[in-house]
């Protein structure tokens, strides 16, 4: 038997980012004849660096692509929690094994935690260059929202960076516990020591980088906003930001920017309602679509996730779905998730479509890619909820659990389903502050199931796992 509360660590020297270097190396001859040398005059005057020079704005928002990590938390991070067991079939495979028995990584390919690092900073790297062309561009004000993309698409992934590879943020030794480097320069050399701050300063750095980055902001700079950081994905950052550093009030601020009216359900993924209708290929497409208002940042990552995560040895077993989806009681109810199962009895809900890219035509061989929403609406509206209950306004919890149950509960109906504060003490048998938290944990674990999200409550609230 296997206890956790074991977190992956690795070297605090960056091994990967996306910078190139061209090192030529010339072995000159002695040439006999000035004929011979002249005619090398031109080709030796050149600059020997063929990089693309960025130099406007369509440039430098082409470069802030990459500023998007590219690789796949979920794997590993699903696999550590008490949402997955061992089945009696399924596929082994060691990004899934080594995180289900918190032992060290084994491998560094895409799905596990050395991979992401990598991409973590290499997307850091792509921000920070594009904020040197910023600053260095004869008017800095027409990039504001370049600036502003980039400052908070550094923010993001230095937060995964520091939950992942951390202590998790305590106020009273934040300034003690060694933390992640905080890269705010570009990469200029190929191998570069850098400093382990604290996790204090890590969470200033982060803190500072949205307070400066979502005033510049701009929806109209981007053709697919739902792949960039828009303002109200922008907020949802600082949300999910100030709920790690225990800020309620601030996750309740930005919270009411991401929904700026009451409409709250529209902005929620239908699933009692145009969910039920679709086929599995439907709801595969529907998840992760741009369209989707739920999805307020969607990423394109090099990842397996969505042809393994219903397929490994290590996954979720009916006991394991069964207590997952019990929370849904609290509202009287059953939730309305389209579920299946597979022939290892895995339980899963439809969630990610894989998308697989051929190296050629005649070949089978390729890169396969998983489109993973990065923040949604119902992370904000839960994350208020739970900030609410701390800020002791129950009322505005429960409130917002019922917003989210409505889109929940099958064949939804408000005089039966209503969560009240009477049916929130007697379900848990707590009081109600206690009882509240715990339904909305649990409606979190429900929700984001296959999203590796309830590793980040576990490490929050200490939860031991036993595997």
């Amino acid at each position: 038997m296997f206890k956790a509360y074991t977190l992956f660590r690795f070297s605090a020297t960056k091994r990967g980012a996306k910078t190139c270097f061209l090192n030529v190396v010339h072995g000159i001859a002695l040439l006999i004849g000035m004929g011979v040398l002249n005619s090398c005059n031109d080709f030796l005057s050149q600059p020997p660096d063929n990089r693309t020079v960025i130099d406007t704005k369509e440039k430098i928002s082409e470069l802030l692509v990459s500023a998007y990590p590219e690789g796949n938390y979920i794997t590993f991070c699903e696999a550590m929690t008490d949402n997955v067991s061992e089945l009696t079939g399924g596929f082994t495979d060691n990004t899934n094994t080594d995180p289900f028995f918190w032992k060290d990584p084994s491998q560094t390919e895409q799905d596990t935690p050395e991979y992401y690092w990598n991409t973590c900073y290499a997307a850091i790297a792509a921000a920070n260059q594009a904020l040197q062309v910023i600053v260095e561009s004869e008017n800095p004000s027409e990039l504001d929202a370049q600036k502003g993309e980039a400052l908070i698409a550094r923010a993001y992934a230095h937060l995964m960076l520091v939950s992942l590879f951390a202590k998790w943020y305590d106020e009273d030794t934040a300034d003690k516990d060694p933390g992640i480097p905080y890269v705010k320069v570009p990469e200029t050399v190929a191998l570069k020591k850098y400093e382990r701050h604290t996790v204090k300063y890590v969470y200033d750095q982060i803190e500072k980088d949205i307070k400066a980055g979502i005033p510049l902001i701009s929806d109209q700079a981007y053709s697919v906003p739902s792949y960039h950081f828009t303002r109200a994905a922008a907020n949802a950052l600082a949300v999910r930001f100030y709920l790690y550093k225990r800020n309620y009030a601030k996750v309740v601020e930005h919270a009411n920017i991401v929904f700026p009216d009451n409409d709250l359900a529209s902005r929620l993924r239908p699933w009692n309602t145009t969910y039920q209708g679709y086929n599995f290929d439907q709801l595969e497409a529907a998840y992760t679509k741009s369209s989707e208002k739920a999805n307020l940042l969607l990423c394109e990552t090099a990842s397996r996730w969505a042809r393994t995560y219903a397929a490994f040895r290590y996954a979720t077993s009916l006991s394991e779905f069964n207590d997952i989806r019990d929370i849904a009681g609290v509202a009287q109810g059953q939730f309305a998730y389209t579920t299946y199962s597979t022939g290892n009895d895995a339980y899963f809900v439809v969630k990610f479509r894989e998308h697989f890219v051929k190296q050629n035509i005649s070949d089978n061989t390729g890169f396969t890619y998983t489109i993973v929403p990065l923040l949604t609406s119902e992370e904000v509206l839960l994350s208020r909820a739970e900030a609410y209950t701390y800020l002791g306004q129950n009322a505005l919890a429960i409130k917002d659990l019922n917003t989210f149950y409505s889109t929940r509960i099958t064949n939804y109906d408000p005089a039966r389903n209503t969560i009240t504060a009477t049916r929130l003490t007697n379900f848990f048998g707590l009081n109600l502050s206690d009882a509240l938290l715990n339904a909305v944990l649990l409606t979190k674990r429900a929700e984001f199931l296959h999203e590796g999200l309830s590793w980040f409550d576990i490490l929050r609230y200490k939860r031991q796992v036993t595997h």
